[in-house]
């Protein structure tokens, strides 16, 4: 595995813990430059720090997705530093979940914001670049409440599958440049994700759910990690996977 890494220039949003952090340790064994963006700057740079000391190459950039003008220069900061970019994966989100009932309308913008807005912008910042090239690598972080809805995370639910169109789309627009787009929708992986639910008896539901079945976040890491590993003429295009306890 990862002969079709070695030496990519990766971005990653959402690095400073959990799916993003994980991904990165991985594509770091496997040869791959990183580009770590997230809110949490000290934690990326311990990272970046990291990955340097066991002999990987990777940069920190303090990125808000929600901020175009941040994504934009996340993506410039790979560039200027390797002279490319091979593939993003937009992997930042949040999960808040409340009964629609509840109105929590601050939560719905939010995650819009983040789960939506923030693949857009990271979409818009690499498609120049590697129309320009001719080739390149989308990842999108969906979800299996991509695939179905699960309330009372019905806002999440909807942001992605807002994401799983917007991939696809993605996809056949970009047949002509030769760039691949790539949908990665996790079931139960243990990450901080749980940690945006402010409805106290939601997150004592999804806390209970999450110690029962879920699995370690080195399982995404894999499946991104297999989706790059491709040779440039196969596209994988979606990977759904659950925990083997998961039904839902």
């Amino acid at each position: 595995m990862g002969q079709n890494i070695k030496g990519k220039v990766v971005v990653i949003t959402g690095a400073s813990s959990g799916l993003g952090e994980a991904t990165a340790r991985h594509l770091s064994t496997l040869g791959a430059r990183l580009i770590l963006g997230a809110r949490r700057l000290e934690r990326i740079e311990a990272l970046a720090s990291e990955l340097h000391a066991a002999g990987g190459s990777a940069l920190a950039v303090k990125t808000d997705v929600t901020n175009r003008t941040e994504v934009e220069a996340l993506v410039q900061a790979a560039i200027d530093a390797y002279g490319q970019v091979d593939v993003i994966l937009n992997n930042a989100g949040i999960m808040p979940q409340a009964p629609l009932e509840k109105r929590q309308v601050d939560e719905w913008d939010r995650q819009i914001d983040v789960n939506i807005k923030g693949v857009l912008y990271g979409i818009a910042a690499v498609l120049p670049h590697m129309q320009a090239r001719k080739s390149g690598h989308i990842i999108n972080v969906s979800s299996v409440a991509g695939h179905k809805v699960l309330p009372p995370g019905t806002v999440y639910c909807a942001t992605k599958h807002a994401v799983r169109a917007l991939s696809e789309g993605l996809r056949m627009e970009m047949t002509p440049y030769n760039i691949r787009s790539t949908i990665v929708s996790p079931g139960a992986v243990a990450t901080e994700l749980n940690n945006s639910i402010s409805d106290p008896e939601v997150a004592e539901g999804m806390k209970a759910f999450y110690q029962q079945v879920a699995i370690p976040a080195d399982s995404f890491a894999r499946a991104v990690a297999f989706a790059i590993e491709q040779p440039a003429d196969v596209d994988i295009n979606e990977i759904l996977f659950r925990p083997t306890a998961q039904e839902v």
